[in-house]
């Protein structure tokens, strides 16, 4: 394997605390959300990782779209991760909504699987979270 690329982000504080990236390019403050019994007023680990994931995704829609002459540039994903009760622990659960404009469903769908089995957070969550993954 050959890295790439590292990214580095230093957090304190926790889900009530502040992320900052090694470069500075990126810097929040975290929140716990009043759903679950904080403050909210901040980003959660939630969306960010939703944010990373959808981002990620689309690159990968991209990938496997444009070998089959298809332009996903105008493609929308919605990322829905829950923060979900197992018995006495936690668990994350994802739903992956893709939009691609001026394709049949069917074709979407198609390349919406191939984009889930190279994307590498799809490939790292699997088997790990109940994950789905939808043309819509």
């Amino acid at each position: 394997m050959e890295n790439i690329y590292t990214a580095t982000v230093t957090v304190i504080g926790g889900r009530d605390g502040h992320a900052k990236s090694s470069d500075g390019i990126f810097e929040t403050s975290l929140r716990k959300p009043k759903e679950m019994g904080g403050q909210g007023g901040a980003t959660n680990p939630e969306q960010l990782f939703a944010a990373a994931w959808g981002s990620c995704y689309l690159g990968a829609l991209q990938a496997v779209a444009e070998p089959e002459g298809i332009d996903t540039s105008n493609a929308i994903i919605n990322v829905h991760i829950s923060f979900n009760k197992l018995e006495k622990s936690f668990v994350l659960a994802a739903d992956l909504d893709v939009h691609i404009p001026g394709i049949d469903m069917v074709k979407a769908q198609s390349l919406v699987d191939k984009a889930h089995a190279v994307c590498p957070y799809s490939k790292a969550t699997k088997g790990n979270i109940a994950t789905r993954a939808t043309a819509v």
